[in-house]
């Protein structure tokens, strides 16, 4: 059997380090923590945030301010991708940061040892301010809050060029999974590269069974999975990666799917060398770097996807939310906590103006210049299912099993295979019944 990755090893190690040694894990719950006041004097106190590569600028323009009013220094680390599994690596051997982005799924609070590494958020001042249902939609574990949401939560869905639809007579969205395959076919045949996929750098490789599975989630899949009636080699799941591989096969990718990155997809999408992307909210951010919103707007559009419809698959990436840790000084998880408080508060219309987002905060309304990709995409939330990440007890690295089948190293079994015996051991590990 293939060795679990490095991800997934992070992952045992740092459940494993709580289990065994960190007496965090099986200490009593400790009294709420105070909230400072937003603005409150931090002459001194220098804090960092952990990122990745596609969200180390999301908070330049809240930092900047933040640090104004109150004299904190912060600064932003970028960890490289894959991001997860370097955080957890780190923070396993007992390296952790101030502040970080996380995924704030349950599965990825459970990987990072909430309990003995994160500060709980309960009763956070800002919470009252959100949208009732986005409130607890995500970042919760085990009854205790650990994360901030702090932009709308992610989507798998198809970004497309609308330029490129229109210029080869595609009129309409696609209804389904098997329509957007035959769109892709049309466009083929006209010399358009209907799909582009970065295989190089590998996290968004999972998109495309996952948007695949939307209605077998809706119907209980994941709970399927999580109770072992069900597993990542059943049809369902397999059938899955194999009309994916198919889909590579036929030709209706980029040429340089093994190596293609993250940057390299935006760039084909936005000049028109490509027709679609199955992609989640971290990718429009890296178009809004490249263009305006009066050129997106003319550009880019958004569908959500499923093999039976218009489903779309929710998944809040660690762009969209913060976690804060228990670094052991008091004094700077204060001025952590208070930088959250900035940031959801006084803070948070100059961060969704700058970022040109959607506010989470019906008090804070829209700012001008949203795309309207970006309004479709939020607004898809209230119908799309949750994804791997969101339901299941467990996140093994699909992704990267599916990045060794592109490269021509794994089959679609061996895929299948190797992520279910890693989600077992994970979620042995995590002390799920029945591992």
């Amino acid at each position: 059997m293939r060795k679990l990755s490095a991800i997934a090893a992070a992952a045992v190690l740092t459940l494993g380090l709580a289990a065994c040694s960190d007496p965090a894990a099986e200490a009593p719950a400790t009294t709420a923590a105070t909230w400072p006041e937003a603005t409150a004097k931090l002459d001194g106190v220098q804090l960092t945030i952990w990122a990745a590569q596609n969200s180390n600028t999301v908070p330049k323009k809240v930092i900047e301010e933040f640090q104004a009013a109150t004299g904190a220094k912060v600064e932003v680390v970028t960890i490289p991708d894959p991001y997860e599994q370097g955080v957890q690596t780190k923070v396993a051997t007992g390296d952790k940061p101030d502040l970080a982005f996380w995924q704030p799924t349950a599965s990825m609070l459970t990987a990072l040892n909430a309990k003995a590494n994160l500060q709980p958020l309960t009763d956070a001042p800002w919470l009252s301010q959100l949208a009732p249902d986005l409130k607890d939609i995500t970042g919760i574990q085990d009854g205790t809050r650990y994360a901030a949401l702090v932009t709308s939560p992610a989507v798998e869905g198809v970004y497309y060029n609308k330029e490129v639809f229109a210029a080869n007579g595609i009129t309409a969205t696609p209804k389904n999974f098997d329509e957007m395959v035959e769109v892709a076919r049309k466009l083929k045949a006209k010399g358009v590269t209907p799909f582009y996929e970065m295989g190089g750098d590998r996290w968004a490789t999972q998109w495309w069974v996952q948007v695949q599975l939307a209605d077998a989630a809706k119907s209980g899949l994941w709970d399927q999975i999580n109770t072992g009636k069900e597993t990542f080699s059943s049809p369902v799941v397999l059938d899955s990666i194999k009309k994916y591989q198919s889909l590579i096969k036929e030709g209706l990718f980029n040429p340089n799917i093994k190596t293609a990155k993250f940057e390299d997809q935006g760039t084909a999408l936005l000049g028109g060398k490509a027709a679609m992307v199955v992609q989640v909210n971290s990718f429009f951010g890296q178009l809004q770097a490249k263009a305006d919103t009066a050129e997106l707007d003319t550009k880019i559009g958004f569908f959500p996807i499923s093999p039976a419809g218009n489903v779309g698959t929710f998944i809040p990436d660690q762009s969209n939310a913060l976690v804060a840790f228990k670094t052991g000084d008091a004094k700077r998880e204060a001025a952590a906590r208070q930088l959250m408080t900035y940031w959801m508060g006084p803070g948070y219309a100059s961060f969704v103006a700058d970022r040109k987002t959607i506010s989470l905060e019906p008090s804070v309304p829209n700012p001008a210049g949203v795309p309207k990709a970006l309004l479709d995409v939020h607004a898809s939330l209230p119908t799309s299912v949750g994804s791997m990440q969101a339901l299941a007890v467990a996140n093994p690295d699909l992704y990267l099993n599916l990045a060794d089948m592109i490269g021509g190293t794994m089959t679609p079994e061996q895929v299948a295979k190797t992520t279910q015996d890693q989600f077992a051991q994970l979620a042995k590990a995590a002390g799920t019944p029945g591992f």
